[in-house]
């Protein structure tokens, strides 16, 4: 896979996959992403990616993780790497986000965390890849 040299966002569900043991090509994928994020410093995710990752953490795996291992990963791979947090600037331009391209909420959100710390790509595999909004562009590591 080919990480861009640009900065970049990364949406919860590519967090997902690196304890997902039914999809290896999906969690190697992840975990290079997550790895260059802390090695460069170029990727980012917001409060919002660690609050979604909790929920499914600790109430969707098929082996929900211990509320030990589900903040040990937070504090060691998830906040270093946290540059984004709610504010009403985050909010404004997630309705605006929203107004602009048809996406949720929740959606417009990881957008406009995304623009508000200069990301160029968002990784995700829920939002739809090669679609540009704003100066960003959205990849599905995972095609």
């Amino acid at each position: 896979m080919n990480i861009t040299k640009d900065r970049y966002f990364i949406d919860t569900n590519i967090i997902i996959y690196l304890f997902s043991k039914k999809e290896p090509a999906k969690q190697k994928a992840a975990k290079e992403i997550l790895n260059n994020a802390h090695i460069t410093g170029k990727g980012v995710i917001s409060y919002q990616v660690i609050q979604e990752f909790c929920n499914a953490a600790l109430k969707k795996f098929e082996v929900p993780l211990s509320l030990e291992d589900c903040k040990t990963f937070i504090n060691n791979f998830m906040f270093p790497i946290c540059g984004i947090y709610p504010g009403i600037d985050i909010i404004n331009t997630g309705m605006d986000i929203k107004f602009e391209t048809g996406y949720g909420f929740y959606d417009s959100l990881i957008l406009a965390a995304a623009y508000k710390d200069n990301c160029k790509v968002i990784y995700s595999e829920d939002l739809t890849s090669g679609q540009k909004i704003r100066d960003m562009v959205i990849y599905n590591p995972f095609l």
